[in-house]
């Protein structure tokens, strides 16, 4: 039986500008949306046996790279257009790269447009799929009468509640094509050439062009949609947002996305130090790799009390097993320092100059807290860095481990410690766990957590569960019955809450450095039962200096707020 006689045209060359920083570091058809980025499911809307055409321009590499792991037994096409921003560029320039593959009938599927259960229909027929709303500020509408389409509008018309949502269907396509191509004629600069005007052109020679409604439409093309397409489409594990990587979950395998490629090489290699510890990587490309969908619990869905010290024995048995990757003053001295105080410095100074917060003292929930510079100077990194090399994962929090039949799974490990990738310190991965126990995805992603900035205090409050309250007795036990240093552990933890700060955005990154920078002055405290008499004066003559300096806290609190 022959197959369709039709393509399907995508397009996915665009810079897609109206996403922000989500476009920065990849395409705007792999941004992700639920557990997959929109271009999984505009492919998954077609059959296996249809052929596709993608256009590719702004970062092609990343879609070519995706697809190959994603559908290797699809038929698809790529097309590079050479412009693809800037002067002479446009949706119908790009549509036009790809006229000589589709000699044939075709449907056009712009990559922001997301449809879900809907059959979409073989053109047999021209027609154009349309979505009811009177909000036509960002798309183009539609006059009808009855079925048939009289003319497609620009952007704002009023008299018309039927939105053009990129999806068409084009059985003429000779004309079609000639349409286009005299629309470029007159005017190869013309930024807003697409499909509209070809159809419109079309119309006006007796073509004629059905419509249909699409009631489940999503789209993904500027950051207000896309949030509601997100409500729409939910992820059930509470990912939370990067710009440089991404993770999409299908039902047998999973694909890792990062800028960096680095990171993928260095994760690759990582997978087989951690061995059967972690899923087995199918495959792998310059920015992604894919492994096998590990199945059973999100162990953050399941921990209790009573199954958490067994895992934690798991993981002292079968993860952190000691390694000698080079000399271990080596590994205090450089591979530590590089990555608890470098990397702390520097995340620092990102914070701050993205907030513009004043490094002065300030009055967390009531108490006084001295300035962040002036708090890491008085960690003693020597004490913290004075460590053995073992086997670690990285990123130790229960989004990241699957409870299995056969025991434990642990997902997205990190691609090294310090630059090392054998040997790590094992007091991070603890803090990690000991961190997860107080803020973890489901917390950040139900914005159960509050930052309050007045002239004269910052409130910092989270929502916790009495399960994690537990488990994180359990955890302080199993730390003391180690000999471990639990004090350590606090430091740490209030470190990284203060280095994942600048990578969210507001308000989670304010936050977390109020609560880092809260926490750690209470573990310094902790440290020698209460700071002592040399000590306290430090802080004070570091952050009372002079009476500008005071007064710096109210000004850089309330500047915070209207800046953020």
């Amino acid at each position: 039986m022959a197959g369709p006689r039709y393509k399907v045209l995508i397009t996915t060359s665009g810079l897609g500008q109206r996403l922000g920083n989500l476009t920065k570091h990849t395409n705007k058809s792999l941004v992700r949306v639920g557990s997959k980025p929109s271009l999984s499911y505009i492919i998954e809307s077609y059959k296996k046996n249809i052929p596709l055409i993608i256009t590719i321009g702004h970062f092609a590499d990343h879609i070519k790279e995706f697809v190959s792991l994603a559908y290797p037994d699809r038929k698809i096409e790529f097309v590079k257009v050479n412009k693809y921003q800037g002067k002479g560029s446009s949706l119908g320039y790009s549509m036009l790269a790809a006229k000589k593959k589709l000699q044939c009938p075709f449907i056009f599927h712009a990559c922001d447009t997301v449809t879900v259960k809907e059959k979409i229909p073989a053109p047999t027929k021209n027609w154009i799929a349309y979505h009811q709303s009177r909000d036509t500020s960002q798309y183009s509408s539609l006059n009808t009468l009855g079925d048939n389409v009289l003319s497609i509008n620009k952007k704002g018309a009023t008299d018309s509640d039927k939105i053009h949502i990129g999806l068409v269907g084009i059985v003429d396509y000779k004309a079609f094509w000639d349409a286009l191509t005299e629309g470029y004629n007159k005017d190869k600069n013309d930024s807003t050439l697409n499909d509209c005007v070809a159809i419109n052109t079309m119309l006006r020679t007796e073509k004629t062009f059905s419509c249909f409604r699409l009631k489940t439409w999503l789209d993904i093309g500027n950051t207000t949609s896309l949030e509601h397409a997100r409500s729409k489409l939910k992820d059930s594990y509470n990912v939370l947002d990067k710009e440089d990587e991404s993770i999409f979950i299908f039902d047998k395998f999973v694909i890792k996305f990062f800028a960096n490629q680095d990171i993928v090489t260095k994760r690759v290699k990582r997978a087989k130090i951690l061995k059967d510890l972690v899923p087995k990587i199918e495959k792998h490309t310059k920015n992604f790799y894919r492994y096998e969908y590990s199945k059973g619990d999100l162990y953050s869905r399941v921990v209790q009390p009573t199954n958490f010290i067994e895992f934690l024995n798991w993981a002292h048995k079968n993860l952190w097993t000691k390694q000698q990757e080079v000399k271990n003053e080596d590994f205090q001295q450089k591979n530590c320092k590089k990555f608890y105080k470098d990397k702390t410095n520097e995340r620092i100074k990102q914070l701050l100059e993205k907030t513009n917060i004043h490094d002065t003292e300030h009055t967390i929930n009531g108490e006084k807290v001295p300035g962040i510079t002036n708090l890491l100077s008085h960690v003693d990194f020597d004490q913290l860095c004075d460590t053995e090399q073992y086997r670690i994962h990285g990123d130790f929090i229960l989004d990241n481990i699957i409870k299995t039949k056969k025991g434990y799974c642990l997902l997205d490990w990190r691609q090294d410690f310090g630059g090392l990738l054998k040997a790590g310190d094992m007091y991070y991965d603890l803090a990690k766990l000991n961190h997860n126990l107080t803020l973890n995805h489901d917390i950040v992603s139900k914005n159960l957590f509050d930052i309050t900035i007045d002239k004269t205090n910052v409130t910092c409050d989270i929502l916790r569960s009495e399960n994690h309250v537990a488990c994180q007795k359990v955890f302080h036990k199993f730390i003391q019955e180690q000999e471990l240093d639990l004090n350590k552990i606090q430091i740490l933890t209030s470190i990284i809450w203060l280095n994942m700060s600048p990578l969210h955005s507001h308000p989670l990154n304010l936050f977390l450095f109020y609560f880092g920078k809260l926490n750690l002055w209470r573990a310094l405290q902790n440290q020698s039962s209460h700071i002592s008499s040399s000590m306290s004066m430090a802080f004070s003559q570091q952050d009372n200096s002079s009476t500008q300096q005071k007064e710096s806290l109210q000004k850089s609190s309330a500047h915070t707020m209207q800046t953020e």
